[in-house]
């Protein structure tokens, strides 16, 4: 348990020893406390909240593989050098988040997609992932445990410490 308890840490702080993940995290941990502070049902502002957030780690995730284009007029030629579980997590996080985005901003979820309404802890994942994709970490099974065993000790802590902010 202390191995994943350093490698739960090694996942919180790595963005903040890098510079230019510090304006992806920061944002992802300001929604983690606003979605943490409305009401657990499930509605359309915390599909567009849970919208943003995917959509904003994806994009994070993505652009250190676009800027380094140099002259190649094609853009799937980076993609070629990232490890293929990066390419598929950010584009299902992407996917999330275009169809939370979608189904919140027009007051109705699409057929199956519910469930984007209820994600307020979906920004703990994402920031818990952020260095591993962001290409900081690599995957390892013990740092996709580490997420999996302090996701329901985080949640308790927020959803207790952060109960006087809720409605």
């Amino acid at each position: 348990m202390h191995s994943l308890w350093v490698t739960f840490t090694e996942l919180l702080v790595t963005p903040f020893r890098h510079g230019e993940l510090i304006w992806g995290i920061v944002p992802l941990y300001f929604a983690l406390v606003l979605n943490e502070t409305t009401p657990a049902k499930a509605d359309f502002r915390t599909a567009v909240q849970t919208g943003f957030s995917f959509l904003w780690s994806a994009a994070h995730w993505t652009y250190p593989s676009l800027k380094d284009l140099g002259d190649s007029p094609w853009p799937m030629a980076p993609w070629d050098r990232l490890p293929t579980i990066n390419v598929c997590v950010t584009l299902a996080v992407a996917c999330l988040g275009v169809l939370a985005l979608a189904g919140g901003l027009r007051r109705r979820f699409f057929r199956g997609t519910r469930f984007l309404g209820h994600s307020r802890f979906a920004n703990y994942f994402m920031i818990a992932i952020f260095p591993i994709q962001s290409g900081h970490l690599p995957w390892t099974w013990e740092r996709v445990a580490a997420v999996a065993v302090f996701a329901a000790p985080v949640w308790i802590i927020l959803h207790i410490g952060l109960m006087p902010l809720r409605r």
